[in-house]
């Protein structure tokens, strides 16, 4: 059996060539692994698959996670944890982006990213596809981390970048807030979607994949908030300021993206130490059904910050 690999849009790959209900043997599961260290970011399609089968294919990648919150996790399959829009939890998730009402919008982030030990990856598979919208963009900062010129990769190894959790996006310091205004039920503190009081954590400006290696530049605008001690890199509070501006501008960049229009049986892994993802929300009413599973992260990348 010969895997078929091709690239995506500007980052990450598109495999075929296997059956997914099919015996999996140790040297195919290898070979998956290898692309998935590889490229970051992988995408299957046309893959006939029920949850059973996808927990059984996500363990290829590393032990399964479980989410902290009962409620969005499946009872037959408690490994799954469910993205679905529902009329009667969406008002928490809603709100005006330039006068359009959307559902589940999130900007580009890690996943617990705000722990200090993020998850490893994850797989996502599309149940029932948004008749309108519904993209998720995946971003690469490895590549992100390799298109810096050297002088700025040189300063970055010096900083480190603090992440301040929060739940309305307009207390954010870095997210794109042109048009933004929050739904009437956006919560107001942790607490309502019962979520714990995070503290601040901070991590390597780059971080290197456990891994792999590969450099990664640990920037991302969800709960971004500002550079640590930057006077020990010589910046003043305003300098260090301006260069996050500058960064989260530069993984803004297009060549740096894949964004997926979901048909039904795809799933996406992705690399959760290399790649950022986001949603484009979908309208008020939209039906939209994923199943995720998530690959358990043994690594502490940032560290909680014990400053009050």
């Amino acid at each position: 059996m010969s895997l078929q690999v091709r690239p995506l849009d500007n980052v990450g790959v598109e495999v075929g060539g296997f059956d997914i209900n099919a015996p999996i043997s140790d040297t195919l599961a290898k070979e998956l692994k290898q692309i998935w260290l590889e490229h970051g970011i992988v995408l299957f399609r046309d893959q006939d698959i029920d949850p059973g089968k996808q927990i059984e294919f996500s363990r290829i990648f590393g032990p399964l996670e479980m989410h902290p919150l009962k409620a969005t996790t499946n009872d037959e399959y408690p490994e799954l944890f469910e993205l679905v829009n529902e009329p009667g939890k969406d008002q928490y998730a809603t709100a005006i982006y330039n006068g359009e009402t959307l559902v589940n919008k999130l900007d580009w982030h890690m996943d617990l990213h705000y722990t200090g030990k993020p998850n490893h990856g994850a797989v996502l598979r599309a149940v029932v596809c948004a008749s309108e919208k519904g993209l998720t963009g995946f971003g690469d900062l490895a590549k992100a981390w390799d298109a810096l010129d050297t002088d700025k990769q040189a300063l970055l190894e010096k900083l480190e970048i603090v992440y301040c959790f929060a739940m309305q996006r307009r207390n954010m310091r870095f997210v794109d807030m042109e048009g933004y205004q929050p739904g009437p039920h956006s919560p107001k503190n942790p607490a309502q979607m019962r979520f714990p009081n995070f503290p601040d954590v901070a991590y390597p400006a780059v971080v290197t994949h456990p891994i792999t290696g590969r450099k990664v530049l640990e920037i991302v605008e969800l709960n971004l908030d500002r550079v640590y001690a930057p006077a020990r890199a010589g910046l003043c509070h305003d300098e260090a300021m301006d260069l996050l501006r500058e960064l989260v501008a530069h993984i803004r960049r297009p060549e740096f993206h894949y964004f997926h229009e979901w048909r039904e049986g795809d799933m996406v892994l992705w690399d959760n130490w290399r790649a950022m993802h986001c949603t484009t929300g979908t309208r008020p009413g939209v039906n939209r059904l994923i199943h995720r599973t998530t690959i358990a992260g043994d690594a502490t990348l940032g560290r909680v910050l014990d400053e009050a």
